[in-house]
């Protein structure tokens, strides 16, 4: 169900917080997951251009394109210098580029787009909601893979790990590098410390993208096999989430982001997803805001921290210093109402009439 704008709030939860808040419903542990927020710059559409509707298909602007549906003239190389920078406008559209969007008083794009999908209806989890990729962690995420960017130590302390967890920090890291290639075609590798590939469109990636979808093959074989080196470096940490106590499929969730590297473009390569765009977070935000599109609350507390920032380069920066202290729902019984919230957003509030009984969870 959705409520007056379009926050995603399952019909079953309000039993599950009841059981929860009588002791009689053991919460389940939470698998740790990473996901990204894929973000570049230059001209795209507004909300009612691009951004997508449930009455209407989104369409240019998405940045979605077969091999075929590219000119061979502007394919890129196998790999280019990169430090980060995200792909020019003109390069990453493909042949049908979208009408502009507002403008700043400078002249220049009001501010980033950042990919997104929308998950298949038929989904037992947030089926219809706007999301990033993203995904659970594999154990195999584990093997040690060469490695670019700030040491597995480091990154453990970023995420809020003991500094001794280096490899479940990989695991992480390695989780959000993989689900961003298997369900975007953006691959955030390169064959040494300082590029990126910058073709991943041919029928031999696909085969390796999709038998990492399979688990026929691990992260660290798929860069092994192809000499590729993993950068940490293109990616900074955002946010983290955890799933309510009272959810079953309970997810313990990093929120990265990272540039859509040069050269490289995205494409709907999720079987989850039935539709994708790129969109400015503040348009997305007012989409969400009239219902149209639908989103849990760390899809859309994420995209309005990111409105105002400028630039791809701009939101990088801010990541360094964001507070990652996880964010877990809570509910609680009071006055005959069942009361969620997640601390720190209370845009999420919800009060829901018809309580019975049971102490406070």
């Amino acid at each position: 169900m959705s409520t007056t704008n379009g926050q995603w709030y399952p019909p079953e939860w309000p039993e599950r917080i009841r059981l929860l808040s009588a002791g009689e419903l053991t919460p389940v542990a939470p698998r740790r997951a990473a996901t990204v927020l894929l973000l570049r710059d230059g001209p795209y559409g507004t909300a009612g251009q691009d951004a997508p509707q449930d009455a209407q298909d989104a369409r240019g602007g998405d940045g979605e394109h077969t091999p075929d549906e590219l000119d061979a003239a502007e394919r890129p190389g196998t790999a280019r210098e990169s430090v980060g920078a995200p792909e020019p406008a003109d390069a990453a559209q493909g042949p049908e580029t979208p009408p502009e969007g507002p403008r700043d008083a400078a002249g220049g794009a009001a501010g980033p787009a950042v990919y997104m999908l929308r998950r298949r209806a038929s989904m037992a989890f947030a089926g219809g909601a706007y999301a990033y990729p993203g995904g659970s962690v594999d154990p195999r995420d584990e093997r040690m893979v060469t490695w670019a960017g700030p040491s597995r130590a480091q990154w453990a302390r970023r995420l809020g790990l003991d500094p001794s967890e280096g490899t479940q920090a990989q695991a992480i890291v390695c989780a959000a590098v993989r689900e961003t290639f298997e369900e975007a075609g953006v691959l955030l590798a390169g064959p040494t410390p300082h590029t990126v590939v910058a073709d991943t469109t041919g029928d031999d990636w696909e085969a390796d993208r999709a038998a990492l979808v399979a688990r026929d093959l691990s992260f660290a074989e798929f860069l092994d096999r192809r000499g590729l080196v993993l950068r940490s470096d293109l990616l900074s940490c955002w946010a983290r989430w955890i799933t309510p106590e009272f959810e079953p499929r309970r997810y313990d969730t990093w929120f990265f982001v990272a540039a859509l590297p040069r050269g490289q473009r995205t494409r709907n390569a999720s079987t989850e997803a039935d539709r994708t765009v790129w969109i400015r977070p503040g348009d997305a935000a007012d989409g969400y805001d009239r219902g149209e599109l639908l989103m849990m609350p760390p899809t859309i507390a994420t995209l309005r921290q990111l409105v105002g920032y400028g630039s791809v380069a701009d939101a990088l920066a801010a990541a360094t210093d964001r507070d990652l202290t996880p964010v877990l729902a809570r509910a609680r019984v009071e006055n005959g109402e069942l009361v969620l919230s997640w601390p720190g957003h209370d845009e999420f509030t919800k009060h829901i009439p018809g309580a019975t009984g049971g102490p406070s969870a």
